[in-house]
């Protein structure tokens, strides 16, 4: 009987998860099911370029998951019952298609928990009706209409000073240097770079015209402008809010063991440490990187946490010795519009470093940077071994009362 793998979320993680383990494991010994709402991948990396009015590539996973064995089932997590081993979706209706609501249960034997995170209006009053995210598709097409509908001297304000806030900012002052462009930052503007990445970033927000309020909170948001925690109101037709990510809350319903925050606390090799068939990778996870710090969310951090649990899942089926790579971190990567960039080389634990690489040379690494995480998702199998494991042993029992096939 087959080994049931069920991945899901299909955004950098679940993705690279899913290809990795068709590579690592025989067709035969397993069934690999990706479930996602959306027929194409999303760079989530370049969303504030979709915002900004940039068409990207489209990357259809039935194209890249072509031959490899993985299938894809277009449908919405609504449940997870990881007592059981069971996952209950939604079918997403195809084009044309009249079917709604058709709902279903999925069996596993192994499941992979990919499911991110998502926008975080932080509680604060007037986020969710009036500002927008660049943190989904959905999000930023709808900023994109909005910044497209405003008129020539209007504000636009983003909230946050992280790397979202500032791509985000920089992306529309130069697509749009006719709008009046604000950052709002709790502390100094890129207070956490290095002296040459914080002059160097200085530098081209002031070329951009990009009004800088630092040292501000934003205590409330409305159609047509945000207060300040000290009572100040800035006039802004287009709040973009970029404060943080708020893990998917599915996993809150479950007895999974989990942070406050909701993320699903898992072991160097990204396994549950309360239920040993679950792995979580990504932004649903919480991981330890070096120094004992726990990963941040972030590409940089998903993509390998997607290899641990791709290789320690296929070595643990195949019975042989896991792998235990530590995952580190060696730069930033930051755009700053099309034609600037800043690479902060970091620690291993993510504190900036004296150097760092400014400019179009910058703009450039950033955009490789951004090439190679799209191609190694588009390309799940590539660069490694041909010769698959075979499946030695079940790594969980089938539970009782829960179909035998998938």
């Amino acid at each position: 009987m087959q080994h049931r793998i069920v991945v899901l979320g299909a955004g950098y993680t679940g993705a690279v998860t899913a290809g990795r383990l068709a590579r690592r494991l025989h067709r035969e010994d397993v069934t690999i099911t990706l479930v996602n709402p959306e027929a194409d991948f999303v760079e989530r990396v370049r969303l504030h370029q979709v915002a900004a009015g940039q068409d990207l590539t489209p990357r259809p996973f039935d194209e890249m998951f072509a031959g490899t064995g993985v299938e894809l089932k277009l449908a919405r997590v609504t449940g997870v019952d990881v007592d059981r081993g069971t996952v209950t979706v939604t079918a997403v209706p195809g084009p044309g298609s009249a079917r709604e609501d058709l709902r279903e249960e999925l069996a596993y034997d192994t499941l992979v928990y990919a499911l991110g995170s998502g926008w975080n209006d932080g509680g604060v009053p007037g986020v969710a009706e009036h500002a927008h995210d660049v943190a989904g598709r959905p999000g930023a097409l709808r900023l994109r209409e909005r910044l497209a509908s405003l008129e020539a001297g209007r504000p636009v304000v983003v909230v946050g000073g992280g790397l979202t806030g500032l791509e985000a900012a920089t992306e529309i002052a130069e697509s749009r240097p006719d709008l009046d462009v604000a950052l709002a930052v709790r502390g100094t503007l890129g207070d956490w770079l290095s002296a040459k990445g914080r002059t160097h970033l200085r530098k081209v927000v002031d070329g951009l015209g990009i009004t800088v309020h630092e040292h501000t909170e934003i205590a409330a948001v409305a159609a047509d402008a945000v207060t300040t925690a000290d009572g100040r109101t800035v006039a802004s037709d287009a709040t973009v809010w970029t404060t943080g990510f708020a893990v998917h809350p599915i996993a809150g319903a479950t007895t999974l063991e989990l942070t406050e925050r909701g993320q699903i606390v898992v072991d160097s090799t990204m396994r549950s440490v309360s239920h040993p068939d679950v792995y979580a990778v990504g932004d649903a996870a919480m991981a330890m990187g070096p120094e004992g710090r726990p990963l941040r969310m972030s590409c940089a951090s998903g993509v390998p946490m997607a290899w641990q649990a791709a290789d320690a899942i296929a070595a643990r089926l195949a019975g042989t010795k896991v792998p235990r790579v530590a995952i580190r971190y060696f730069q930033q990567c930051v755009s700053l519009g099309r034609k600037e960039g800043l690479i902060q080389f970091v620690t291993a634990d993510d504190r900036a470093k004296d150097g760092a690489l400014t400019g179009r040379l910058a703009a450039a690494y950033k955009e490789l940077i951004c090439k190679g995480a799209a191609w190694g998702v588009a390309n799940p199998t590539a660069g490694l071994p041909s010769r698959r494991r075979r499946v030695v042993r079940q790594e969980a029992p089938r539970r009782a009362g829960v179909e035998a096939a998938a």
